[in-house]
């Protein structure tokens, strides 16, 4: 059988291009002890990746050149010898970007088709979900009652943390998003209480404007003025979560630190990164909590499906983009 996998042929300066990757064929690799085969059915897309892409030091190594490229995936596995896995079983694992995988089953998670649909598993009840749940209610120390403002808020970890706020008591829930669109989503379908498009206006006026009375947390996912409107906003003892800034993941020169830094003296706030690998100890906990939202209908969730392991690019191009609602995902033919 022939395998389809994207490679990374050079690493991108500034915003990558369609021919920074290619599609290469390949045999099918037969499983060897412990290991299972599975036919990928779909494929994450995440911000990560494009850091992945440098040789900046990281918290992860980065892709190698003229090799598979690796990502979330869920699928089914065709061939197994592992024990307590067996052909038919579907699993959530890290290989992604490529139409078949061969692993260490040790590597891999087995989720239920029945219990949720299965691109969940990569969305509002995987990293994502985790990410959103981990950061907000236990990075930012969240408690009923606080003001809370999420940037790159109809993203697939953003529209989770406004949600989960809401249904934890905040007194008020600001999100900032890239169309007019998506701040209408993230008002009329997600329950925000104010929504900004921060291509309207300065992002520190709207954020003035929709938290007159500050904020008391901060989820970051863009970075830059997000993050210097935010200090501007910000209560005494507030808490910043720094999950991503995906405005400077393409920059080719450095990027200007908030030049409002220093307030966090008189504001005495605190300001932590976050990795949801350091959180995966909640995974029960979040999945337990959150299912049983979406079961519900009190958490919602969109995803953004490309068809076909040659969309893998113009995917993830697209979501840097922010041309994405809710997670980007490829969906591969059965």
């Amino acid at each position: 059988m022939i395998n389809r996998e994207w490679h990374l042929l050079g690493r991108p300066v500034g915003w990558p291009k369609p021919e920074d990757f290619a599609l290469v064929e390949t045999e099918v690799p037969q499983p060897g002890e412990g290991q299972v085969l599975v036919r990928n059915e779909y494929l994450s897309v995440d911000p990560y990746m494009r850091g992945r892409m440098a040789l900046s030091e990281s918290y992860v190594e980065p892709y190698e050149l003229d090799r598979p490229m690796q990502g979330g995936a869920v699928g089914r596995i065709v061939a197994s010898r592992a024990e307590g896995f067996a052909e038919g079983d579907y699993v959530l694992h890290f290989f992604g970007w490529r139409e078949y995988a061969t692993f260490d089953a040790k590597t891999a998670v087995k989720v239920d088709p029945h219990a949720a649909p299965l691109s969940t598993y990569l969305g509002v009840l995987g990293m994502p979900g985790l990410t959103a749940y981990a950061g907000l209610t236990r990075v930012a120390e969240f408690k009923a009652g606080d003001v809370v403002f999420v940037s790159g808020a109809a993203g697939a970890v953003g529209s989770e943390v406004g949600q989960i706020a809401k249904l934890k008591g905040a007194a008020r829930v600001i999100g900032s998003a890239g169309s007019d669109e998506k701040v209408k989503l993230l008002v009329e379908e997600y329950g925000f209480d104010a929504a900004f498009n921060y291509k309207n206006g300065r992002v520190r006026d709207q954020l003035k404007e929709a938290a007159p009375d500050g904020i008391d947390v901060y989820f970051d996912n863009v970075g830059g003025d997000h993050l210097e409107a935010a200090i501007a906003a910000m209560n005494l003892h507030g808490r910043i979560v720094v999950c991503g800034m995906i405005s400077q993941y393409n920059a080719t020169e450095p990027t200007p630190a908030p030049r409002n830094l220093s307030q966090i003296i008189a504001k005495r706030f605190r300001m932590e990164g976050m990795l949801v690998g350091d959180h995966y100890d909640l995974q029960p906990k979040f999945v337990e909590e959150v299912s049983a939202w979406v079961r519900a209908g009190e958490l919602k969730y969109h995803e953004t499906t490309t068809e076909g392991i040659e969309s893998a690019v113009d995917a993830f191009l697209g979501m840097l983009r922010g041309e994405n609602v809710g997670k980007m995902l490829i969906k591969l033919p059965e």
